[in-house]
This record gives C-alpha cells, sequence and structure tokens, in this order.
C-alpha cells in the first residue's frame, strides 16, 4: 500500500511546531484547537498535557472524538510573500488512548519533541491517534 504522505509532505509537517486539530461533535457542529504532535508512519499523535483546563466536563476534542472519531489536522506556513504560502491537511480516524505500549511510545515520541511536555508528568494522560487515510496539500512545501 502507497505512503498516504508523500515524501514532500511528511517533510513540511515534520518541520511544524504546531498544527490545528479539527474535530466535530455528533451533531457535526466543528471545534478547532492548536495542538503539538508528533508523526510516526501514518499515524499523527497529539497528548493531552498538563496546562490549565476545566475540571467540570471533559475536554472537547476528546468528547467530540468519542462521538464522532473522524477528524482532521492541518499544518499551515503564512508568509507576507504569497509564493511561500503552503499547507497540508490529513484526514483519519482518530482514537484515543489511555495506556497500552502505543500510548507510552507516542508519549515519548511527543516528549523527545518538544522541551514543554518532556518537563511534565504526562504519562497517564490520553493521547489522540489520528489514523491518516488521506493527505490533501497546496503551495510551496519547500523546507524554510
Amino acid at each position: 500500500m502507497p505512503a498516504t504522505l508523500s515524501e514532500r509532505e511528511r517533510r513540511f509537517v515534520e518541520t511544524r511546531r504546531v498544527a490545528h486539530l479539527a474535530t466535530a461533535d455528533a451533531r457535526a457542529v466543528p471545534h478547532v484547537v492548536p495542538v503539538c504532535f508528533g508523526l510516526e508512519g501514518d499515524t499523527l499523535y497529539i497528548t493531552i498535557d498538563q496546562k490549565p483546563k476545566r475540571q467540570d466536563r471533559p475536554l472537547k476534542r476528546l468528547a467530540n472524538i468519542a462521538a464522532n472519531p473522524r477528524a482532521s489536522v492541518v499544518f499551515d506556513r503564512y508568509d507576507e510573500d504569497w509564493r511561500r504560502l503552503a499547507w497540508v491537511m490529513l484526514h483519519g480516524r482518530a482514537e484515543i488512548l489511555n495506556e497500552g505500549r502505543e500510548h507510552d511510545r507516542s508519549q515519548a515520541l511527543l516528549q523527545a519533541r518538544y522541551a514543554q511536555l518532556a518537563a511534565m508528568d504526562i504519562a497517564n494522560l490520553p493521547v489522540i491517534a489520528l489514523r491518516i487515510d488521506r493527505a490533501a496539500s497546496w503551495g510551496d512545501l519547500s523546507a524554510e
């Protein structure tokens, strides 16, 4: 089976530091949040971190995934020189990992990628695993 992302798309994604995760609830009401991520094969991992969050209800992104597992993530570059504009969008099915080998491996991947996460105790926090089934891109995907 061919790779979901082209090598150019994969390189572009791997050079981004932030992405935007789009989920929707059971009524298809969208919700978009900026996220840190790690890419391994055809799965994108997003952890829930220790930044302050509301305690009176579950995170909207997790509730949405439980109700509707289809999700998308966009990685973009804006530049005043519009010839440099670019984006990659990944679509797939999201799963919430709470434990296990894949959960632990993805947490280690994310902590290696972000010093801020390395300083946090995230071992028992959920990870979103986006199983990528389609990628789309546009613009100048070259390195910075």
